[in-house]
């Protein structure tokens, strides 16, 4: 059982939940580019599947570069707005229009142009959303040092994580369809889908800039080490490496089965029709909208967990559990409509777990950082931590893109509202969002188990950390 936390290390409940709407912005971007960008790719822009992986991937040599460095900008910045706000105050707006130009399908006829145009707006955007989410990830460490605090400000922000996810995947189909019904096309459709929540996406970072203040957290806050020393230092820290590959494996995990979804559930479940419907929505639409909507309502639970056993166990509990659910699903049949929407709400509790206890570990590296090197450095390690949200998404994309098209994956004609794919394209579908899913859960479990740093531990390095600060502030006296 864990102690109360100490009334300074306590936040507000408006503090939280306006720190919390930040991942709106920065899921509003997420999940439209894990759900749905690559059928954009493949069957708006028109580019092969093994083309379009490559497109993607290629941003993700730029992302190696940025992110860590507007880490570092965000820990060495000096303004009256403190170190992370006025990213978020200048670069919100920019953001959310960049929204449009990923979303944008070059009217080019060569495969190469396409994916050269695909591959610099990938960057642009990533580029507009690392100044932003660093900045945003960087102050959760800095509101609060406590161990269960922090889970509870990650909770506020799953909220509205999993909540935009909702919002997102079960409305992007349905105005895309309600364009196409007007007499527009998908380019237009996923254009107004991308404007609409661009805009909504810049909002919470400028709500955050207005409300929430920067602490002053202990450690040498700005001394100018050399950057590669630092990305060093910070891959010595044993527990963040745990927790970095915990991290991606988790991540991979969920953009891959929600980049194959809806392949799955039309060309399996559905047996090639375009149009199969479920619970009055287009069939990912009722899928998405069950496993999201279970997750938002089973995160106190998890949040319980976490605080009655550890982040740990609570999280390895999760993904065995999800785990067996993917290998479930694996052994679905067409037609078996209801069977995959109950699989979904199933899914869904495991996702809540996927999405708060992750995010709830990693701040607390930044302390064990901290007692070693007498610095702290959360862009640095958020920076890392959002190349890997990043590096995860495009593995995904890439993965599961080169392996439709090595298995044969044709993309439907204009118009068809009946397409089937080879067998061998189905069972390729299939060991994606099974097998290979389970596997990659289980790997996380791994990790989780060997984690290092448990509450007991992280108590005591906070009881160094404080008993060190005491010590430099009566010689500071003395002196």
């Amino acid at each position: 059982m864990s102690k109360s936390p100490a009334k300074e290390q306590l936040l507000p409940f408006w503090v939280k939940f306006a720190y919390g709407t930040g991942d709106w912005g920065t899921a509003s971007y997420g999940t439209l580019r894990q759900i749905f960008y690559a059928i954009f790719l493949t069957d708006v822009v028109g580019l092969e599947p093994r083309l379009a992986s490559v497109a993607a991937l290629a941003g993700i040599i730029w992302d190696a570069i940025n992110d860590p460095i507007v880490g570092m900008l965000s820990d060495r910045a000096k303004t009256r707005w403190g170190r992370r706000r006025p990213f978020l105050l200048f670069f919100a707006i920019p953001y959310g229009l960049s929204f449009m130009l990923l979303w944008w399908a070059p009217p080019f006829e060569s495969q190469v142009g396409k994916a050269i145009f695909i591959t610099i707006a990938f960057m642009i955007s990533d580029t507009l959303e690392t100044l932003v989410a660093v900045p945003f990830s960087a102050l959760t460490p800095e509101l609060t040092q406590d161990y269960d605090e922090r889970t509870s400000i990650t909770g506020f922000r799953m909220f509205f994580n999993l909540l935009v996810s909702l919002v997102t995947a079960v409305s992007a189909p349905m105005i895309v369809d309600a364009v196409l019904a007007g007499g527009g096309t998908q380019q237009q459709g996923y254009f107004l889908v991308a404007a609409i929540f661009g805009g909504l996406a810049a909002l919470p970072f400028l709500l955050i800039f207005a409300v929430v203040r920067e602490k002053q957290a202990g450690g040498s806050r700005n001394a100018e080490v050399p950057f590669v020393e630092t990305v060093r230092v910070a891959w010595s820290n044993i527990p963040f490496r745990f927790a970095t590959i915990l991290y991606m494996l988790n991540w991979i995990t969920f953009d891959l089965v929600g980049l194959v979804l809806p392949f799955y559930l039309t060309y399996w479940i559905a047996s090639g029709n375009l149009l199969e419907k479920a619970i009055g929505l287009p069939l990912e639409s009722a899928v998405f909208a069950l496993l999201l909507v279970t997750a938002v309502l089973v995160l106190p639970i998890w949040m319980f967990l976490s605080k009655r056993l550890s982040k740990r166990s609570a999280y390895i509990i999760g993904m065995v559990f999800w785990a067996v659910v993917q290998i479930a699903i694996f052994s679905l049949q067409p037609g078996q409509v209801n069977l995959v929407l109950a699989m979904s709400i199933l899914a869904g509790i495991s996702v809540s777990s996927a999405h708060i206890l992750p995010d709830s570990i990693f701040p607390d590296v930044i302390e064990w950082d901290e007692l070693r090197t007498r610095r702290r450095q959360e862009g640095i390690y958020y920076g890392v931590k959002n190349f890997i949200r990043k590096l995860t998404g495009a593995l995904a994309i890439f993965i599961g893109l080169q392996v439709l098209g090595w298995f044969g994956y044709q993309s439907p004609p204009e118009g068809a509202t009946q397409f089937a794919q080879s067998a061998t394209t189905l069972t390729a579908i299939r060991f994606l969002i099974g097998p290979l899913g389970a596997a990659l859960l289980f790997s996380a479990v791994l990790m989780a188990w060997f984690y290092p740093l448990t509450r007991e531990r992280h108590a005591r390095i906070r009881r160094l950390l404080e008993r060190r600060k005491t010590k430099e502030e009566a010689k500071a006296t003395a002196g």
